[in-house]
């Protein structure tokens, strides 16, 4: 998938008058890359699309216009386009209730170990988090991960193979099957150029 690149980016004014559009878009491409894992943990697979929506609103957030501080935005957010043959996502882990949330975050400490994707008829893929968002004492409520399936695993899921994550953490267990639409999207992904 071909990075985003600063003539991706529309200034803060243009995009205040698309933005209606553009969010009504990109929430529909979330909405089929959103992928509940039991009750607590959710992935949302990230693209291209996706991205550029974030630097956008990191931008318009945060008034950011100057090229130099654009051009730090647009290399943070390309860290999450996918590269060839591979997915990523980011891992939400949401519990109502903070001493709860504050509980499981201790408690998920080696998370990192303990989540695949299954591809039906190749080996499991593990997530590869980014480590600098961990301690040996707690986790982060949000996690950064990437899947490099290799081409063959990336040709499974573009012709069609069903596709499971699974946590098997020893304080947290859980199997999601994504559905025909969640898995259409990721193979559009990996078709992308």
């Amino acid at each position: 998938m071909r990075l985003i690149d600063a003539s991706d980016i529309k200034s803060n004014q243009d995009y205040e008058l698309s933005r209606p559009d553009v969010r009504a878009r990109v929430m529909d491409i979330k909405a089929k890359r959103r992928v509940a894992i039991g009750d607590h943990l959710t992935l949302l697979f990230e693209n291209r699309d996706t991205m550029i929506y974030q630097v956008q609103e990191m931008m318009r957030a945060e008034r950011i216009g100057d090229p130099k501080a654009i051009r730090a935005e647009i290399d943070v957010y390309n860290e999450l386009v996918p590269g060839e043959d591979e997915l990523t996502a980011t891992l939400l882990i949401e519990y109502e209730d903070p001493s709860e949330r504050d509980e499981a975050l201790s408690e998920l400490v080696g998370l990192e170990e303990h989540m695949k994707m299954l591809i039906d008829g190749e080996d499991a893929c593990r997530a590869h988090f980014d480590m600098r968002q961990f301690s040996t004492e707690r986790i982060s409520s949000v996690h950064y991960l990437k899947f490099e399936l290799g081409a063959r695993r990336a040709d499974a899921i573009k012709n069609g193979a069903a596709i499971s994550m699974k946590v098997d953490h020893p304080r947290l267990s859980a199997i999601a099957r994504l559905s025909d639409v969640q898995a259409a999207a990721l193979a559009k992904d990996l078709s992308a150029p």
